[in-house]
């Protein structure tokens, strides 16, 4: 089933790459973990495709941990563009009223930090098990 409606012309195969990256997937996990008709060749391709099989993005979705419409939907331009505008806004917000900006965040980034940094080893730990797994196998 392929999904051939990408009206926003968002490259699926470069937000794959950016979410790999994100989660420190080297390309050669991701097809071991894809299945043993995958290699780190087929997924360099995969993600070079501007638009990717339904089924696929799934597995690619359930793999990296983020939902299929992140892999589908996610333009970096429009977030610079979001990012860039909600900056200036503010900039010229707190010009007009100081009381506007927000100077105290509603998280710690450290805790979102150390939270990261806990589910980044969880997952190198679980890629870990399963090619000892493999190997034990050979």
């Amino acid at each position: 089933m392929t999904n051939t409606a990408n009206p926003k012309n968002i490259h699926q195969g470069r937000n794959v790459k950016r979410f790999r990256e994100m989660m420190g997937l080297k390309q050669d996990a991701l097809a071991y973990q894809l299945g043993t008709d995958w290699n780190q060749q087929k997924v360099s391709l995969l993600e070079q495709k501007e638009t990717i099989e339904t089924d696929i993005l799934k597995q690619v979705s359930a793999i990296l941990k983020v939902p299929v419409e992140a892999i589908q939907n996610f333009d970096e331009e429009q977030a610079v563009n979001i990012i860039s505008n909600t900056i200036n806004n503010n900039d010229n917000a707190t010009m007009h009223n100081p009381s506007l900006f927000n100077y105290y965040p509603t998280f710690n980034p450290i805790d979102k930090m150390v939270q990261l940094y806990e589910r980044m080893l969880q997952q190198q730990k679980e890629m870990i098990d399963r090619l000892e797994r493999l190997i034990e196998k050979r």
